[in-house]
């Protein structure tokens, strides 16, 4: 979800019509049920409502308390529309308990949104200081000044390597213990700064405390487990002829996608030795169907979209082998 930097934490959808567009919500599908599985502050899902039919239903979910307090007040103005304060990776779970067992089109728009990173209150942002929390759902978890206190080095070590591919994460880590038993680190200039000193090489154009921010809240928020959790969820629930769009941020999320995906698309095959007729082979469970990145003139209007990526993927009507006869 993330978004351009305007005056007061507004926001800009990245790939908004093509995202929409992605869904094909026209003739009778737009009646169907459809999920926005990170509402954020409810661009794609406006522009979903604007396409759907007096039938039509759409069920959104975001972890922010401020996003769903904007959610509420759409809610209020739409009868078709409803929010769950809840990661999407509890989807599977959620229409279960609203009697729905499949949907027409699924909606992930993952990462962080303009205005968590434009709030210094938040703890998202190194070049703002403020409180070091990073949490997305503020009423739930430890904040990222907490687990910093306790963490071992070597797991910070890890979490800094693994989620922030950050090549000096041992001097990093290294650093923060060294720091801590100074005096606590409970502000986003303290670890910017902590950070700084421990990286003597930086990447031209990219602040050092980057990739350590990165990898900080990605374990803080549990994105890795919970986009996992998700798209197995969103599959399950996703009807025949049913769409998935997946944009993501960074290259550990759309690794997982890109193969999420794939897995799917390239049903695995038998021993071509094997006397299997050809209409009793495994069938794929999905179609790719594109692969997408910003305009020029979208990541010119807003720059924070150029590392957008968006996959789409068409659920396919499985048959039986006796109905292939």
């Amino acid at each position: 979800m993330t978004e351009n930097t305007v005056p007061e934490l507004q926001h800009r959808t990245v790939l908004l019509e093509e995202a929409v567009d992605a869904l094909a919500i026209e003739g009778a599908r737009a009646d169907g049920i459809f999920v926005d599985g990170t509402f954020g502050r409810g661009g794609h899902s406006r522009r979903i409502l604007e396409r759907l039919g007096a039938k039509g239903r759409l069920i959104a979910f975001d972890k922010d308390p401020q996003a769903i307090a904007v959610a509420h007040a759409l809610m209020r103005s739409d009868s078709r529309f409803e929010v769950v304060h809840d990661s999407f990776a509890t989807i599977s779970e959620a229409l279960q308990e609203r009697g729905i067992e499949q949907v027409d089109g699924i909606l992930l728009d993952l990462g962080i949104s303009s205005p968590q990173v434009d709030d210094a209150a938040r703890g998202f942002s190194f070049r703002m200081d403020g409180p070091l929390d990073m949490r997305m759902d503020t009423t739930r978890g430890i904040s990222a000044a907490q687990w910093l206190a306790t963490a071992e080095q070597q797991l910070i070590e890890k979490v800094i390597r693994d989620y922030g591919e950050e090549r000096f994460a041992f001097q990093i880590a290294k650093a923060i213990v060294a720091g801590r038993s100074v005096a606590p680190i409970s502000s986003t200039r303290q670890l910017a700064e902590i950070v700084a000193r421990a990286v003597k090489t930086r990447e031209k154009g990219k602040d050092p405390a980057t990739r350590t921010f990165q990898a900080i809240r990605i374990f803080i928020n549990r994105e890795l487990e919970e986009l996992e959790i998700g798209l197995r969820g969103a599959f399950d629930r996703l009807a025949p002829n049913g769409r998935m769009a997946v944009i993501s941020f960074h290259s550990l999320e759309d690794r997982m996608v890109k193969q999420f995906l794939a897995a799917r698309a390239n049903a695995p095959q038998p021993d071509r030795r094997l006397p299997i007729r050809a209409v009793d082979l495994p069938q794929p469970e999905m179609k790719l169907l594109a692969k997408m990145k910003p305009s020029t003139t979208e990541i010119a209007d807003n720059p924070r979209s150029r590392s957008a990526v968006m996959r789409v993927a068409l659920r396919l009507a499985q048959q039986s082998a006796g109905s292939r006869q």
